[in-house]
């Protein structure tokens, strides 16, 4: 592990970092996931015939308000100024959604819980949007694939 837990003081207390010392620089962050489905149920979305209307368009939105609003959901994250947010979301093999979402911001802290947050809600909303036709659909592999910027400098997931 890297540095050790940056959330928690000398006492144990959790804390939020200080990051007032630290340089601006340009930080992006990427993250991906999946939602696991029937092909019958992605093929619905593809073709546009989920009842309640555009799947991948209102996923797409949802990932977006919820990466600008990631520091009201998670109690230790600084609220940033994003700069953008990209969200696609791209239907892999007969039975999956694959959802990448991009973040950046110039700032004195990375944007990798803004972009792991704007994935899941995206995929949450794939499954609200759909589980009237299949309940079993699955939220799977969230996770980063690339940082970028600050004093930790670059990190590629392998």
């Amino acid at each position: 592990m890297q540095g050790g837990l940056t959330h928690f003081d000398a006492a144990g207390q959790a804390r939020m970092v200080d990051v007032g010392g630290k340089a601006e620089t340009v930080r992006e962050a990427v993250a991906r996931g999946r939602v696991a489905m029937r092909p019958e149920t992605l093929g619905l979305i593809v073709e546009g015939r989920a009842g309640k209307g555009d799947v991948l368009g209102v996923a797409r939105i949802a990932g977006i308000m919820a990466a600008k609003r990631t520091a009201e959901l998670i109690p230790l994250c600084h609220p940033l100024p994003l700069s953008s947010v990209r969200l696609e979301l791209t239907p892999s093999g007969p039975d999956a959604l694959e959802i990448e979402a991009a973040v950046t911001t110039a700032g004195r802290t990375g944007v990798e819980m803004e972009a792991m947050t704007a994935v899941t809600v995206a995929a949450l909303t794939v499954y609200d949007m759909c589980k009237a036709v299949d309940r079993a659909m699955r939220i799977e592999a969230v996770r980063l694939v690339r940082k970028s910027g600050g004093k930790s400098g670059l990190y590629e997931a392998t």
